[in-house]
């Protein structure tokens, strides 16, 4: 039977095992254990909440905070969000709504409530309140905190990509071969979203007959020396008993890698077996068999999938430690998008690697791999992966540098009125106007004052944004230099979008910006401002979105429905040509609109210097631009450097806690729930300490419970992705 049957074979096989793999909760037990325990503690749970000690210190000590600062608009009959602390009315209710507490904590560490010209808590109080929250309601032991859950992780399409490249030497096209990763919490990292469909499955079984017949080659004489000794290392020995104890040598060391982690007899003889069945058909060869075998590692479940083991030795009373096999792969798919390499492999096997672990994230810094972690960290926290293929209308956005709003709808509106008109009906004269307004438009879009958005100039725009975040992680420099800085990296193409001189070559190099420059920091930067804008104009409100999102760590709740569209509101407007100010200031006239866009406004208005081809400009319409506003916390700004230094001096640690949250839900695929508040705080603590260095950051992260360890004891555990029947491995 030829490997293409067992391959379909396997599909079917595994389309009815393999697709509920990726439900499956590492370190999460059976859900009739669950339930089990949901029937023990409903009766239980009113009485344990009324006697818990963190409802007698609601009431002394918690209370009468909020009842000075915060009952004007959230007590005494007031309920602003739909928020009244008053109505807690039993201990139960007090400690057990989570999702209140949670969000009053972030909108208090923002300086969000109470407003900005209330009195707002002392800092000892605002203090006393977050340690109530974290302890009373979310029950957080912070020298055991929760690692929280994981879900069995399928390799994307970037880390099988990459896997496949460094385990095969081939460099395999997933972007076009497998379909897009689906992303949840802004990365496609995230292992609940991260399914196996049977379309998908079939792929994964073609990708790995291709990727054999591409890297292992068919006999010595026809290879090169480099890539015959990548998969066998000896000559091919002439006895069949030898021949076997080789391909078990081989395929074992080979399973190994792929699987990341030790593999065990049973498997290895398997593998052997299968090469064997292929090559010892007439005509076949031993590299062949090898190939055929390695087919069936590829498409393994063992592969495709993150496995993960507990220390046997972790403390049955706590939640248990990863294995160091377990470890590595985390380090190396956070840090390198990629399996590990045999320093890794090597330390996890000794069980020296945790003890190491400093220096292997030194290590892996300054290894090109690197490289990768960069690219796909700030191509989804700041979008640079975006700004390749975002439609923007060049000669649109331009046009707006040029004439009023009021000539070109005027010209407009004329126009469609002549083109409507019956050819009967219409005169030589209007006929004449018609075509010179048709004139006029043609030169007006097709000379544009600059070179538009070109693939180099889009290319150029996502290095500067990948230059400038390696740049302050490998010289570990302050984090606030994302916010603001006095450089940034160009090219000569790049250079000359943003007006600046005396940058020569295709080069991407580090810049010094002229002291008046408003550019420096990632809110200033081309793939910020093209993929936060419209396709024919900029964007406040992405702008401003973008910012408390991925700056602040404050987004605003998704749009009520049926919300109307901005344009609307300049309907009601008498000035012939209102700015996005204007029209923005109508807009939030909707009590329905105001309270999201009185905190993104401020934010986005102050980037409207910039076009939606990231070029600064003066005027829109030859109105000049108003960039200065007010953040709902208070601070006044005049222009956009004046809102980045606020950001980096008064804001600094809202970055560093926004930051901790992306690149730990980057780093453990799954999203961030209130039980991980004491973890980013004590890793914000730390990032402090070291005056915003990335080393704390990092470090932080990967010696953190969520990193290091998983949620329930080992006996917990669901069966192995061994057990699953593809291809028997």
């Amino acid at each position: 039977m030829s490997f293409i049957v067992k391959s379909q074979a396997a599909a079917s096989l595994s389309a009815a095992t393999v697709l509920p793999a990726w439900r499956a909760r590492s370190c999460r037990p059976g859900w009739l254990f669950g339930l089990a325990w949901l029937a023990l503690l409903a009766g239980l749970g009113r009485a344990a909440a009324d006697s818990a000690p963190g409802a007698a210190v609601f009431r002394a000590q918690i209370r009468p905070i909020l009842e000075t600062y915060c009952f004007d608009c959230h007590g005494d009959g007031a309920h602003k969000g739909n928020v009244a602390f008053d109505e807690l009315k039993s201990d139960q209710s007090v400690l057990t709504n989570r999702d209140l507490w949670w969000k009053a904590l972030k909108n208090l560490r923002a300086g969000m409530m109470p407003p900005a010209k209330k009195p707002h808590p002392s800092p000892e109080q605002q203090q006393e309140i977050a340690q109530w929250i974290k302890s009373a309601v979310f029950c957080i032991d912070p020298a055991n905190p929760d690692p929280g859950r994981v879900t069995v992780r399928r390799l994307n399409r970037v880390e099988y990509r990459n896997t496949i490249r460094d385990l095969m030497g081939v460099d395999y096209e997933t972007q076009s071969e497998f379909p897009p990763d689906d992303t949840g919490y802004g990365f496609d990292t995230i292992g609940d979203v991260l399914t196996l469909s049977p379309m998908l499955l079939e792929k994964y079984l073609i990708a790995a007959e291709k990727i054999a017949a591409r890297a292992v080659p068919e006999k010595k004489e026809g290879a090169k020396p480099k890539v015959y000794e990548r998969f066998f290392p000896r000559d091919v020995p002439a006895g069949s008993k030898e021949r076997r104890n080789y391909a078990r040598e081989i395929l074992g060391d080979f399973a190994r890698k792929a699987f990341r982690r030790p593999v065990d007899e049973k498997t290895v003889k398997r593998l052997a077996a299968l090469a064997e069945e292929d090559y010892a058909q007439p005509g076949k060869t031993f590299e062949s068999g090898i190939g055929q075998a390695m087919v069936a590692v590829l498409a393994s479940p063992r592969f495709i999938f993150r496995e993960e083991g507990t220390e046997a030795n972790s403390d049955p009373r706590g939640n248990p430690l990863v294995d160091e096999y377990a470890l590595a792969s985390r380090l190396s798919y956070f840090l390198w998008s990629s399996m590990p390499d045999e320093e890794l492999m090597r330390l996890a096997a000794e069980g020296h690697l945790r003890r190491d672990l400093p220096a292997q994230v030194k290590r892996m810094l300054q290894d090109k791999h690197s490289k990768d972690f960069v690219r796909n960290f700030t191509g989804q926290w700041l979008r640079a992966r975006d700004v390749e293929n975002v439609q923007i209308d060049d000669h649109e956005v331009l046009a707006r540098e040029r004439g009023t709003n009021h000539d070109l709808e005027h010209l407009r509106r004329r126009f469609h009125e002549l083109e409507d008109k019956p050819s009967d009906l219409i005169t030589k004269e209007e006929k004449d106007e018609r075509e010179e307004i048709r004139a006029t438009f043609f030169k007006r879009f097709t000379a544009p004052l600059r070179p538009g958005l070109t693939s180099e100039l889009r290319k150029a725009m996502r290095e500067e944004t990948e230059e400038v975040f390696s740049y302050v992680v490998h010289e570990d420099r302050s984090l606030l230099e994302l916010i603001q800085s006095d450089y940034t990296f160009l090219n000569e193409r790049l250079a000359h979008q943003y007006g600046i001189t005396n940058v020569t070559g295709e080069e991407m190099r580090r810049v010094t910006l002229p002291p008046d420059s408003p550019r420096g920091g990632v809110l200033t930067e081309g793939t910020v401002l093209v993929v936060t804008s419209n396709p024919t104009r900029t964007s406040p409100v992405k702008r401003g979105l973008f910012v408390l999102d991925g700056i602040l760590g404050t987004p605003p709740p998704p749009p009520p429905a049926n919300i109307p569209p901005l344009e609307d509101a300049a309907k009601g407007l008498t000035n012939d040509a209102p700015s996005l100010r204007e029209i923005l200031a109508k807009h939030r006239a909707n009590a329905l609109c105001a309270s999201c866009h009185n905190r993104m406004d401020p934010l986005g208005l102050a980037m409207e210097n910039f076009d939606a081809l990231g070029i600064w400009r003066a005027a829109e319409f030859k109105q000049p631009i108003d960039a200065a506003g007010t953040l709902l916390t208070g601070e006044s700004f005049t222009n956009i450097q004046e809102l980045k230094s606020i950001l980096a001096q008064k804001h600094a640690k809202d970055f560093y806690r926004t930051l901790t949250e992306k690149m730990l839900t980057y780093a453990l695929g799954r999203g961030l729930e209130y039980s991980d508040v004491e973890t980013v705080d004590q890793i914000v603590s730390q990032i402090e300490k070291a005056n915003g260095r990335p080393s704390a950051l990092l470090a932080g992260i990967v010696g953190s419970a969520p990193f290091q360890k998983c949620r329930l004891a080992p006996s917990a555990r669901p069966a192995k992705l061994t057990s699953l029947p593809m291809n028997k491995l």
